[in-house]
């Protein structure tokens, strides 16, 4: 589709089947990152000799455990054989991790220090084995060496939409370049695998279908959306006579999400509106969001889920669309800072089921009543993104983003696939409903 939103001048920013091989495009890392785009990419962090030397020993000992083939510049190959990793500056390599865990491994890839023919084989099996690869006696010291989040990234209403800017207001040509027609930026829903790109419009659809049936929307039904997206779930409950009202944080995703209403004639039934979740007033017959709780922060999950049981009439329902992680690992890393949270979604935090259940049952009149998990469609949906985005890069390059920027994105949809690939992520729909009396 024709998108009139001008693309962003500058780049900065800041969701089966086995896991398949790289496509032949790999994107190079420039000579010479930006420093002023990228400058913790651009210069090496400041580390000790010995804290480098003790980090190359760990993760050297880690490799050598792990179902890979790891190849260093120096020479030498360690790992028990698999998917290839070539680290092409060992020095840098273990200096970025050494000073920022994960985030400098993120970077070291970034800066073009490392790569992978198959890097969605790489990240998958390092997924696997998260919870490993750093010995149990550093593990409990996790809090004293551990990035903290940052409070700028706390998610207040004037915190939660600078965050949300930083990723989603990027630019709609960007986006448009690698989703279908629909714009649907979270999982789809497919028949079977592997999924194929031609079917990945009506695999997002059959995921919208399945949202509305089990918030039961219907000709008359008054609905709320958290979580605007580009307006597709919206056209869909309006073709169905829904009279809805959507609220979105994303300027970019609010204008053209009502271009296409009203190019739809849907004026009189959709109302799209730049609006916090906890300012939106009223009483709906049911509420939809699809993965908007990651962005939330685990700090506000309370008011988030309380601010939907006093939108919900009793007797509503609630379908939710969750990206969840295992109830130990959220615990382990919810005051963390990583590298998604510092590249691509400052702010989001990803919440376990137990904690979505605990959360409604100790504040709110809301009950889990039914959920369904399909994360090995979420898997299938990075990889056409992934492969749609690499096939991309000269117009990505076109919108005035850099070498560095596709390397960062290439690395989030690889990294983001590995986790549902692996099973550390799952994708959830949750259907909620509100007891009439508490």
């Amino acid at each position: 589709m024709s998108v009139s939103v001008s693309p962003a001048s500058s780049a900065s920013p800041g969701a089966p089947g086995s896991p398949r091989p790289a496509a032949a495009w790999t994107p190079a890392a420039p000579a010479v990152p930006d420093p002023s785009r990228w400058p913790d990419v651009a210069r090496l962090p400041r580390g000790s000799w010995l804290r480098t030397a003790v980090t190359e020993r760990l993760v050297r000992r880690a490799f050598g455990q792990l179902p890979l083939c790891v190849r260093f510049d120096g020479g030498g190959t360690i790992g028990l054989g698999g998917p290839l990793m070539e680290i092409h500056d060992a020095t840098a390599f273990h200096r970025r991790i050494g000073a920022g865990g994960l985030i400098g491994f993120g970077e070291s890839y970034m800066a073009g220090e490392w790569e992978a023919p198959d890097l969605v084989g790489v990240l998958t099996v390092l997924a696997e084995r998260l919870a490993e690869l750093v010995p149990r006696p550093l593990q409990r010291l996790r809090a004293a060496w551990a990035p903290r989040q940052p409070a700028a990234q706390r998610n207040t209403p004037e915190g939660s939409r600078d965050n949300i800017s930083r990723h989603y207001d990027l630019s709609n040509d960007l986006f448009a370049l690698f989703l279908d027609e629909t714009l649907s930026y979270s999982s789809a829903l497919f028949r079977g695998f592997p999924a194929d790109r031609s079917l990945l419009a009506a695999a997002q659809h059959r995921k919208i279908d399945r949202l509305l049936d089990e918030a039961g929307v219907g000709p008359g039904t008054s609905l709320l959306e958290i979580g605007t997206g580009w307006g597709e779930l919206a056209l869909r409950a309006a073709a169905r006579g829904a009279r809805v009202r959507t609220v979105t944080l994303s300027g970019e995703q609010c204008e053209l999400a009502r271009v296409r209403i009203r190019e739809a004639g849907f004026e009189d039934r959709v109302s799209v509106e730049l609006c916090d979740y906890r300012l939106v007033d009223g009483v709906f017959d049911a509420i939809v969001s699809v993965e908007m709780v990651e962005a939330v922060g685990a700090e506000f999950w309370p008011e988030y889920f309380t601010t939907l049981d006093r939108l919900l009439v009793p007797g509503g329902r609630i379908a939710l669309q969750a990206i969840t992680m295992p109830h130990d690992r959220m615990l382990a890393t919810r005051h963390t800072h990583t590298w998604i949270q510092k590249y691509i979604f400052p702010g989001g935090f990803c919440p376990s089921v137990e904690a979505i259940e605990q959360i409604t049952a100790d504040r709110t009149a809301l009950r889990v009543a039914d959920r369904d998990g399909f994360g090995a469609h979420y898997a299938e949906t990075l990889r056409l993104w992934r492969e749609r985005f690499t096939e991309q890069a000269a117009r990505v390059d076109a919108l005035g983003f850099d070498a560095v920027f596709r390397r960062l994105w290439t690395f989030y949809l690889a990294y983001s696939e590995a986790g549902f690939r692996s099973g550390y992520l799952d994708v959830q729909q949750m259907l909620l409903t509100k007891e009439t009396s508490r």
